[in-house]
């Protein structure tokens, strides 16, 4: 990869010559990358106000580069959102480190603690991601394959290179990924498997507080439920989903009448005050499993993370069905 004259364009500003193993790649993970991890809101601002041009003109986030693409980068660094940089504590590099359930020379699958944004930004310093960039070998390579929310844990995958990324995102586009999650739902969910498809948007509510609702102008979501285990007030299911949409399987739970336990933008104030006596403290969603194609064609990644001890301490407490 060719690095232009920084001084250029003004004083910071780099121009750099996309190369074979970073084409195909959207513009805003490459920025993201070179540029040593940026906050989501500050990045897109960047292409927004054309900060970002791909060979002199503005792009969109999705705009995907090709060999030869000359990009200009601004000048960055980190804390100039008005979050001041920080390293992470030795505290958080121990839980990242002891994270990890698997990992290859393009590939590392975390079991991300809940409480932790994948991202820094919104008033946050430090996010996993940044964090990881920070302490990992290779680490300013590092990209998320996928999100999860702040308060769900369990698997994610970052890869460690752009052309495994890139891989990675097409088999997420066509189907290829195969991610699962427990949670508990309030009230008795149906014997059999349902499948929930709507189409889902992002919406500003009273107070400008972000909710997703099902909109006919929405993105078409799809998860199926399974029972697993039923509880006197709440039944525990395994939610495997075809597509990724901001707050899915809580919004899909929902709708169907049965809240994820602890959720609460979308969920049941009744069903939370209880399951608070008996110690959640925060949503019950579990990104269990996490099966991904290989970097060897033909071959395949199976991730697994357990429940949590938080979570797995307030099924204990609860009455099982069968026991009454």
């Amino acid at each position: 990869m060719r690095v232009d004259d920084p001084g250029a364009s003004g004083a910071g500003v780099r121009h750099v010559r996309v190369d074979g193993e970073h084409a195909g790649r959207r513009v805003d993970n490459f920025v993201n990358t070179m540029l040593g991890g940026v906050p989501r809101g500050r990045l897109y601002r960047m292409l927004r106000r054309g900060e970002v041009r791909v060979n002199g003109h503005r792009v969109g986030p999705d705009h995907r580069l090709d060999a030869g693409d000359e990009v200009r980068l601004p000048p960055f660094a980190p804390g100039r959102a008005g979050v001041p940089a920080r390293a992470p504590s030795a505290q958080l590099v121990r839980r990242l480190q002891a994270a990890v359930v698997y990992e290859d020379e393009s590939l590392i699958v975390l079991d991300k603690p809940a409480g932790l944004a994948v991202h820094g930004g919104s008033g946050l310093a430090l996010g996993l991601i940044e964090a990881m960039q920070a302490i990992w070998p290779d680490g300013k390579r590092l990209a998320l394959v996928h999100r999860l929310d702040r308060d769900t844990s369990g698997c994610l995958a970052l890869a460690r290179t752009p052309s495994r990324l890139r891989a990675l995102h097409g088999a997420l586009r066509s189907g290829g990924i195969d991610k699962r999650y427990l949670a508990l739902v309030a009230g008795q969910w149906p014997d059999a498997a349902r499948t929930v498809n709507s189409r889902l948007q992002r919406q500003r509510g009273p107070g400008g507080i972000g909710r997703v609702t099902s909109s006919v102008d929405g993105k078409l979501a799809q998860s199926t439920f399974r029972v697993l285990e039923r509880y006197r007030d709440a039944t525990l299911v395994e939610v495997t989903i075809a597509t990724g949409r901001t707050h899915q399987i809580r919004v899909h739970a929902a709708e169907a009448g049965h809240p994820i336990a602890g959720d609460e933008k979308y969920g049941s104030p009744e069903l939370n005050r209880g399951l608070r006596a008996l110690g959640l403290e925060r949503l019950f969603l579990h990104a269990s499993m996490l099966r991904l194609p290989g970097a060897v064609p033909g071959t395949e990644v199976l991730a697994h993370a357990g429940l949590p001890a938080d979570l797995r301490a307030v099924l204990d407490a609860m009455t099982p069905l069968a026991a009454q």
